[in-house]
Parts: C-alpha cells; sequence; structure tokens
C-alpha cells in the first residue's frame, strides 16, 4: 500500500515504529488497569507469566498465534493488491467444511499424514471459492469488497448453521456439531519441538499446523516480492493507474488476490477442527478473521512482522485468561478493551509518531552530510 510519508529505513518502519505504538497502547491499557483500582505492573506479570510461564502456556500462546498468522497472511496479500478483504472470518468458515469433509471421508480408513494435505487443499479452496465471489463483484460490477465481504460473513456464518443442524450433524445428537474424528482427522501436538528446550506442552493443543502457518508465511513472502504475480499485485495497491498503463489487468488482480487471501484464510480452519477440537463445531473461528486485519496492520503486512504480531496477540489471548483467573475485578471485557487499544495504537493510529519520527530522521540526516561536507572541505 502506498505512504504519504519519506522511506524510512526497515528496522525503523518494521520495528522501531510498531514498537513505540504497542508501548503507547500497554502505556494506555495501564492506566486502565489504573482506573479500577488494579497494580497495572501485577496485571502485566499475570499477563506475560500466564503467556510464557510453562510450556503448556507456550503452547497455548502459540496455537492462538498460528490461527493469527493465516488470517493476518490473507489480510495482508489483499492489502498488497489494494483490497480490503474483511471477509476472513466467513471465508474461514467455508474453510472449514472442506476440513470437514475430508476428516469426515478418509479418517477411519487413513492415518493423519494422509488426510492432512487433502484438509488442506480443501480448506484453501472452499475459503478461495468464498472469496472469489466478492472479487469477481468488484472486478466486473464495481461492488465494494469491503462492503460485499461483511455481507459474506453473514451469508457464511448462516450456511455454518444449516450444514451443522441439517446436514452434517449425526443422527440422534442434539449437539450443532460433527462427530468426533477418528485418528486419522486428529493432527499430533509438536511436543517434541517444546521438549527440545525442556518444556511439556501439556493439555495445549499447540499442533503441525503451527508449521504449515511458517511454510505460508514463507510462501506469501516468495509470492509478494519474488513473483511476477506479487509485482502486479503491489503495482496496483501502490498505483492501480500506472498498473493500467503497465498493461496489468485490474480485474484478474482483483480476483485472484481475492481467491489467495481466501484460502490462507480458510487454511485457518485446520488448527482449530483437527488440532483442537477433532470436530467442527459452531463458532470455531472466534474472531480471529477480525484480529488477523490487526495483525495484518500491525506487521505492516509483511510475513516478517505478521509472525510476531501472531505471537503478540497469541500473548494476549492467553495471558489476558490468566489476568482474568488471578485479577477477579479485570474481567474478560477488560481484556478485550486491552487488545483493542493494541489494535487502535497498531491500526487505526499507526502513523500518529511517524511525522516525528520522520523529521528525525531527516534532521540527523542532514546533519551528517553538513559534517561530512565540512570534513571534505
Amino acid at each position: 500500500m502506498s505512504t504519504p510519508y519519506a522511506k524510512l529505513p526497515g528496522w525503523v518502519e518494521y520495528g522501531l515504529i510498531p514498537l513505540i505504538n504497542l508501548a503507547v497502547a500497554f502505556l494506555v491499557a495501564g492506566l486502565v488497569v489504573l482506573l479500577v483500582g488494579e497494580n497495572p505492573f501485577e496485571a502485566a506479570y499475570h499477563l506475560i507469566n500466564g503467556a510464557f510461564g510453562r510450556g503448556e502456556y507456550i503452547g497455548f500462546t502459540l496455537y492462538y498465534a498460528t490461527t493469527f498468522i493465516f488470517t493476518g497472511l490473507a489480510v495482508a496479500v489483499a492489502f498488497h493488491a489494494g483490497l480490503f478483504n474483511i471477509g476472513g472470518e466467513g471465508q474461514a468458515y467455508v474453510g472449514g467444511i472442506g476440513v470437514a469433509l475430508a476428516c469426515l471421508w478418509l479418517d477411519q480408513v487413513m492415518p493423519w499424514y494422509v488426510v492432512f494435505p487433502l484438509a488442506i487443499l480443501g480448506s484453501a479452496f472452499f475459503g478461495a471459492l468464498w472469496a472469489f465471489l466478492p472479487g469477481w463483484l468488484q472486478a466486473r460490477r464495481g461492488s465494494h469488497i469491503v462492503i460485499t465481504t461483511i455481507m459474506f460473513n453473514f451469508i457464511a456464518s448462516s450456511l455454518m448453521v444449516y450444514l451443522l443442524t441439517r446436514v452434517l450433524k449425526p443422527l440422534g445428537s442434539m449437539a450443532p456439531q460433527t462427530r468426533t474424528f477418528a485418528e486419522g482427522g486428529q493432527l499430533p501436538k509438536l511436543d517434541w519441538l517444546l521438549s527440545i528446550f525442556g518444556l511439556n506442552v501439556g493439555t495445549a493443543p499447540f499442533n503441525i499446523s503451527f508449521l504449515l502457518a511458517l511454510a505460508a508465511a514463507f510462501g506469501v513472502w516468495v509470492l509478494i516480492w519474488r513473483t511476477r504475480l506479487g509485482y502486479e499485485m503491489r503495482t496496483m495497491g501502490h498505483s492501480p493507474s500506472a498498473a493500467r498503463y503497465a498493461g496489468i489487468r485490474e480485474s484478474r488482480i482483483t480476483v485472484i488476490a481475492m481467491m489467495i487471501s481466501g484460502g490462507l484464510a480458510g487454511m485457518m480452519a485446520l488448527n482449530p477442527i483437527m488440532g483442537e477440537q477433532f470436530r467442527m463445531q459452531l463458532d470455531f473461528v472466534q474472531g480471529a478473521g477480525f484480529v488477523g486485519i490487526a495483525v495484518a496492520l500491525m506487521g505492516r503486512s509483511h510475513p516478517g512482522g505478521i509472525i510476531p504480531a501472531a505471537i503478540l496477540f497469541g500473548v494476549l489471548y492467553q495471558g489476558g485468561a490468566e489476568i482474568a483467573f488471578e485479577m477477579p475485578s479485570i474481567s474478560r471485557d477488560m481484556i478485550v478493551i486491552i487488545q483493542g487499544l493494541v489494535i487502535l495504537f497498531a491500526g487505526a493510529l499507526e502513523n500518529m509518531f511517524r511525522p516525528a519520527i520522520t523529521r528525525a530522521f531527516a534532521m540527523r540526516g542532514q546533519r551528517t552530510a553538513a559534517v561530512v561536507q565540512t570534513k571534505g572541505a
């Protein structure tokens, strides 16, 4: 996406500015905690301890982060093409259908390492298909992508209710969910990974979809910065008129970018369905599609920034639960407020400190040039 500000060094753009925004967000959150009569330092301790204090806590943190990596990448791909995909929630819902169908079909006759690739393809296909329609409507009919993706979230939610109450629910069951998958539909945990560091994952559902998320992040980096398609997407996102002048078909890029974005969002369903619940049930997305918007904004739509941003939100989810348990006066709603402050400063107010930082670096550059000129004289 284009920016009206002067170009800054990469470590400032992707490191310093997000850290300053994050520090201000937590400072304001600390004031909110102080206003309710609690010690913000104690709350910060429980937040960090609840996220990293034990191997099991780390497992839960990384489990949440896995989900947010997928949805953050989905939003970032659309961002680079100049598109604001708010439909990650619905695309993840529909992607879950592909996961469930693969598991229900083969979980009792095939091992997980055979079912898993088919579930990946199914989730990506169904998610891409659900994103294709808003992309096509924007490209061919001029419908605004924000409006159509929001509406498709509601349609996906209603579709999920229908499927889980009328089609996929086992006979005699009252719960709106599929049957529990056999061993072939259950992903193994990554307990061996944490055991390298002497940690026990415990009951945390940290599973191999985390490795898939990292592979997807690398794939997005290759796509956006090392392929012709990625160059065309970035060109259209930076300047649609320049893209048209260069002969890039705007409608083609819009549809392709949305389908890739939807496919990534759909793959998010692998983590909760095959990695934790071992079934598909209502509300398995739990707002991850919207959190992905904040993750992409905070990570500057770069995979290298999205991964730590996703881990940060994993910390807020897991550590926030610990705060609510240890400090009853800080309710779960207060944790949502803290998350909202991070989103506010990392997203809506991300450029608050940029002008001052830009001026500081400009002055530094002028002083450096003056010193060099004086020595040269």
